[in-house]
C-alpha cells in the first residue's frame, strides 16, 4: 500500500498520540455498541478522563488534554468540533499488551475500522491455537485484518515469522500499520486485497474474523453477504484451504444465524471439508451474541446468532 505525504504525516501523528497514551498508562476494554450506549447515557455526557475521551468517546473541552495532544489529534485528522467541545474520531482499546486504534463510536461510516468483543474472542482462538499447535509459523496472513489484532498477536508470538495483514479497506491497513509500529513489531506488512487475491504464496497459518451480519447499509466491517451474512465466511474457507502449506491451519472466527435450531454454516463447511486431507473442528463459542440484531430487517426467522470458530489443518 502506497501512502501520499499527507497520509504519512497524519499516521505519524496518530502513532505519536498512541505513544503518549501508552506513557500515560491508558487502559480501556472495548465493549459492544449497546453497552457503550448504556454507559454513555449515564451521568455526565461530557468527558473528564482520558478513558472518557478515547474509550467512551465522549465530547470534551480542549482544556482536558495538553496542547500537544490536541495538536497531535488535529494533525492526525481525528478531531471533530461540537460547539465549544471536541470529540475524537477514533477510540483506543487494549488487547493484552497491545494498544489498538480503531473507529470512533458509533461506527456508522462505510470505512469504519471495527474492534470490539468479537476481536477479544478471535484473539482467544488464535492464542489457544498457538499454545497447543506446535508447527512452526514462518508465513501467516490475517484476512480482513481491521485494526490488526490477529496479525499483531501472531507477529508478537512468532517474531521470526513474516505476517501479512490484508483488507479491502485502506483505512484498516493504515490503522494496522500504526498499531504494529506502536507495538514495535517489524515483521508485519499490510496489503490491500479481497481475501487473498492480492497475496502470493502459501501459509502456515491463516486467520480471519470476517463480518457476518446482514447489513442493509452494506458497511464493510459489518456486512457478510448472502441471505444471512455467511457468504464471506464461506468464501474465505474456499479460498484459504488451497493456500495452506502442509500442516498449516486456518482459524476462522465468525458468527452464524441459527434458524429453527439449524446451523447452515456448519452444514456448508462440512461439505467443503469432506476430503481426507483436512482435519477440522467446529465449535460454538457463545450461543447468543448481538441479540439486538434480531430486530433488523431479514432476521424475522432467526432465533439467535452464535459466535463460532472453525479450525482446519491440512494433513502433511
Amino acid at each position: 500500500m502506497t501512502l501520499n505525504d499527507e497520509q504519512i504525516q497524519t499516521d505519524q501523528a496518530l502513532l505519536q498520540l498512541g505513544r503518549r497514551l501508552q506513557a500515560d498508562g491508558y487502559q480501556f476494554t472495548c465493549v459492544t455498541p449497546l453497552t457503550q450506549a448504556r454507559n454513555n447515557a449515564r451521568g455526565s455526557k461530557q468527558a473528564s478522563t482520558l478513558r472518557d475521551v478515547f474509550g467512551w468517546n465522549r465530547p470534551f473541552p480542549a482544556s482536558l488534554l495538553s496542547a500537544d495532544e490536541v495538536a497531535q489529534m488535529t494533525a492526525a485528522q481525528v478531531l471533530d468540533r461540537e460547539g465549544d467541545l471536541l470529540r475524537s474520531r477514533v477510540r483506543w482499546s487494549n488487547l493484552d499488551d497491545l494498544l489498538l486504534v480503531h473507529a470512533g463510536y458509533p461506527t456508522q461510516q462505510e470505512d469504519a475500522v471495527f474492534f470490539g468483543p468479537d476481536s477479544y474472542r478471535f484473539a482467544h482462538v488464535i492464542q489457544d491455537h498457538l499454545q497447543h499447535h506446535f508447527k512452526a509459523v514462518e508465513h501467516a496472513v490475517d484476512i480482513g485484518c481491521g485494526a490488526g489484532a490477529g496479525a499483531l498477536l501472531i507477529a508478537s508470538a512468532a517474531r521470526h515469522a513474516q505476517v501479512t495483514a490484508v483488507d479491502i479497506n485502506p483505512l484498516a491497513l493504515r490503522y494496522t500499520a500504526v498499531n504494529a509500529a506502536l507495538a514495535g513489531l517489524g515483521n508485519v506488512t499490510v496489503a490491500q486485497s479481497d481475501i487473498l487475491d492480492g497475496v502470493a504464496g502459501t501459509f502456515d497459518l491463516i486467520v480471519a474474523n470476517p463480518p457476518y451480519m446482514l447489513d442493509t447499509s452494506k458497511r464493510l466491517y459489518r456486512h457478510g453477504g448472502g441471505a444471512l451474512g455467511a457468504e464471506l465466511s464461506l468464501r474465505i474457507v474456499e479460498q484459504a484451504l488451497p493456500r495452506l502449506s502442509p500442516g498449516g491451519s486456518l482459524l476462522l472466527y465468525t458468527g452464524v444465524a441459527i434458524v429453527e435450531g439449524k446451523d447452515a454454516l456448519l452444514e456448508a463447511v462440512r461439505l467443503r471439508l469432506s476430503g481426507p486431507q483436512w482435519q477440522w473442528h467446529y465449535r460454538e463459542l457463545d450461543p447468543d451474541v448481538f441479540g439486538e440484531q434480531l430486530e433488523e430487517p431479514g432476521y424475522r426467522e432467526v432465533e439467535r446468532i452464535a459466535a463460532v470458530a472453525l479450525t482446519v489443518t491440512r494433513s502433511t
